[in-house]
């Protein structure tokens, strides 16, 4: 088997998905065909004998889409992003033209109604033809900038795929249709039809679902932006050493086997070994970790991590698609990628709904037409009744106004929801995953005790510690000193420094000798430890770290250092769980630092020394285990795992790359809006509900009447009039009802 990917373009709603993932499934030899609507990408797996590449872009555009296939990731991110902006703009026009030309052909309708004065010229009792033709000029800026909600829409109606886009074209070309008839039987001198006119109700129609697809195509994650944000993060060229000369080469040209020469400051181009040399590494990039490790010879580095101190050579044992980067953005793009799209539920209805309007429109022309005896003036009127009362505006509003309603609160709140998808799976989360680093806690070491022996006082302690570590690039050490400046603290002279790898440093402070480190350095020195052990014990049984602080022989200080929790994070788990949810920890720490956390704030589950593709693994497990799953984090190495989970949610002090490929990000590095998002999805979803039975109960009612169910009893004929009125009607009721969850939200704050 084989599997290739491949860009999609003209993909509109979750029907067009299902129909090319259809049309290329029954294709001979294909196993599987995945659609992402979000990356507009198609992952198919296929035997090479029975189906090729050709066969399926073709079977593709058959369906009336095209399929590109992707042999160059970085140029198909680029013309991706370019098109998103493109298309952004182009619906920002879109949605001005329509909104603006849609009230003043309100205010021209409904403008006498209501008592707003109207030009002399533009009466409709005075000036039938006038008023109609003025409304028709006026509704064609927006059906010329709507044009392609017809031709997706009609093209859709064709090949048997009704979807959104086809509702919206079906409605409004009804409106518009019997607005035209309308016209022209005023022409005729009927000027009694100048009632019979609904151009407005198609403009606001078509301005209120551009100005929604706005706003979804605003929010909406933008895959090709986190894939670019990783890509980025890899050096372009790496300092080989060839013939005994350090010579700068692209690091695609680098060979598994080459020696690698990486200076203080540089990221490392790639997976290897160290050879020669030891530095701090900072992987926080990879693991998670806040505090760079320590890497001499023999250790292993990774590709994209930062080199911070010292200098050294690296073997190459890994290049091109198979370093640790280029795994993990491949796990972000399937993870992406194996994503069922959630189908709007407009959409999921369209199918069913769309067809029958039509069947029914159809049946009550030909029942009064050639049973019924009528006229072919009544019989157009009871087809074009039935089609007009099911105008999609309720249905097309429902969601979108809810929608908006929900992301403005949550926005205003920190809560940048990018998707309705992702806002209606959020309310059926079970678990919540979160990040340890970053997440939890804050991500950056702080000096939270200091501990002082033999007469020694924790301000001399310090001052000491501080004036030597200004000599030193570890991140323990600037802790110290970032501690030391809140107090003002006064530099002493220094002499001999001298930093002892992988131990701690020592020196001669204001005539004093000195050493600062852990408790190995200060046995080599010769001096003991011993009776110190149950602290050290307690220090790391709360995941922190000891730093010994000697003075002339003698132990001065226990200076301890830690990545710190947020103050809100704890109130945050305990919400969560009153809301009935799982909260487990995941991270790449060591089992002990990672359970002294998780006590600490209330956390029973935990999964530790996690790399980054085991916790997208993590997910998936929970996945399977029929759980639905949040998961939380900050890092790139919780991309995958973001973009694998139910949603993703990243907290908004973290990298560009979680932001870019998670489904929510919380502006504030506050814990406790997780809970509070999940409580703003059920409300929306809910509020969604109600507004689609609004949506569909006008019809269910009016539909039959406009058949003409009344009229065979003897009953009145439901007009095209009436019949607008109650798609007006249907649709005021969804909007009050969507300014109504606000209040909800509110009083709910509360």
């Amino acid at each position: 088997m084989k599997k290739e990917e491949f860009a999609l373009e003209g993909l509109q709603c979750a029907g067009c998905v299902s129909t090319v993932e259809k049309v290329v499934r029954d294709l001979p030899g294909v196993k599987e065909a995945n659609v992402n609507l979000a990356t507009e990408k198609m992952m198919v797996q296929f035997n090479p004998k029975e189906a090729d590449v050709q066969k399926i872009m073709e079977t593709v555009s058959l369906a009336g889409y095209q399929a590109i296939l992707i042999n160059d990731e970085e140029d198909v991110l680029e013309k991706t992003a370019m098109k998103k902006e493109k298309q952004l703009q182009s619906l920002k026009v879109r949605a001005w033209v329509s909104g603006v030309f849609a009230i003043v052909l309100l205010y021209i309708a409904m403008g006498e109604m209501i008592g707003l004065p109207l030009p002399q010229i533009l009466q409709p009792m005075e000036h039938p033809i006038v008023f109609s033709v003025t409304q028709l000029i006026l509704v064609t800026p927006v059906l010329w900038v709507s044009r392609s909600y017809f031709v997706n829409g009609f093209k859709a109606l064709i090949r048997k795929h009704p979807n959104m886009d086809s509702l919206v074209a079906l409605g409004t070309s009804a409106a518009i249709l019997y607005s035209v008839w309308s016209t022209i039987r005023i022409f005729a001198g009927e000027y009694h039809y100048v009632m019979h006119l609904y151009v407005e109700s198609a403009a606001v129609i078509l301005a209120f679902i551009t100005l929604g697809k706005y706003f979804e195509t605003l929010t909406k994650g933008r895959t090709s932006q986190a894939i670019q944000s990783l890509v980025a993060l890899s050096p372009k060229v790496a300092t080989v050493i060839r013939n005994g000369k350090e010579v700068e080469v692209p690091v695609e040209e680098l060979q598994i086997g080459e020696v690698v020469f990486v200076r203080p400051g540089e990221k490392i181009p790639v997976d290897g070994v160290i050879i020669s040399g030891e530095s701090f590494v900072d992987e926080s990039m990879i693991t998670g970790e806040s505090v760079p490790v320590f890497k001499k010879e023999g250790s292993k580095v990774v590709g994209a991590t930062l080199n911070t101190t010292g200098s050294f050579q690296v073997e190459v044992s890994q290049v091109g698609k198979d370093t640790t980067l280029s795994q993990i953005i491949r796990l972000v793009e399937e993870a992406q990628g194996s994503k069922a799209p959630i189908a709007a539920i407009a959409d999921r209805v369209a199918g069913i709904f769309v067809p029958i309007v039509m069947g029914l429109s159809l049946l009550a022309g030909l029942y009064w037409g050639l049973i019924g005896g009528e006229s072919f003036e009544f019989v157009v009127t009871v087809m074009i009744s039935v089609l007009v009362i099911a105008c999609p505006c309720a249905l097309g509003l429902a969601t979108p106004t809810a929608i908006m309603v929900g992301t403005g609160f949550g926005a205003k709140r920190g809560i940048l929801i990018k998707s309705s998808a992702a806002l209606e799976e959020a309310g059926h989360v079970g678990v919540v995953l979160l990040d340890k680093t970053g997440t939890i806690t804050n991500g950056k070491p702080k000096v939270v005790d200091i501990q002082v022996f033999n007469d020694y006082s924790k301000e001399e302690v310090l001052n000491i510690a501080a004036s030597i570590e200004k000599h030193s690039e570890h991140p323990l050490g600037k802790a110290i000193v970032e501690e030391a400046e809140k107090q003002e603290f006064d530099v002493l002279p220094i002499e001999q420094f001298q930093s002892i790898s992988g131990m701690g440093i020592q020196g001669i402070v204001d005539g004093k000798e000195v050493l600062l480190g852990n408790h190995l350095l200060l046995q080599n020195q010769g001096i003991a430890v011993d009776e110190f052990n149950a602290v050290i014990d307690g220090v790391a049984s709360k995941g922190q770290t000891a730093m010994f602080v000697a003075i002339q022989k003698q132990v001065a200080g226990i200076i301890v250092v830690a990545d710190t929790i947020k103050a809100t994070s704890k109130e945050a788990i305990q919400q969560m769980k009153a809301l009935g949810l799982q909260v487990r920890m995941v991270t790449g720490d060591h089992e002990k630092t990672a359970k002294a956390i998780a006590n600490e704030v209330g956390i029973e589950t935990v999964y530790s020394q996690v790399l980054p593709n085991e916790k997208a693994s993590v997910v998936e497990q929970l996945l399977e285990e029929g759980y639905q799953v949040a998961m939380v984090g900050d890092g790139i190495n919780d991309a995958p795992a973001l973009a694998k989970a139910t949603v993703g949610i990243a907290i908004g002090s973290g990298v560009d790359v979680a932001i870019e490929t998670a489904d929510m990000v919380m502006m504030q590095d506050d814990l406790r809006l997780v809970a509070k998002t999940i409580q703003l999805s059920k409300m929306t979803m809910m509020t969604i509900k109600e507004n689609l039975f609004w949506a569909f109960i006008y019809n269910v009612i009016g539909i039959p009447v406009a058949m003409g169910v009344l009229h065979f009893f003897g009953g009145p004929l439901l007009s095209p009039m009436i019949a607008g009125a109650a798609m007006s009607f249907s649709s005021v009721s969804v909007v009050l009802n969507a300014l109504r969850l606000n209040h909800k939200l509110s009083k709910l704050e509360k």
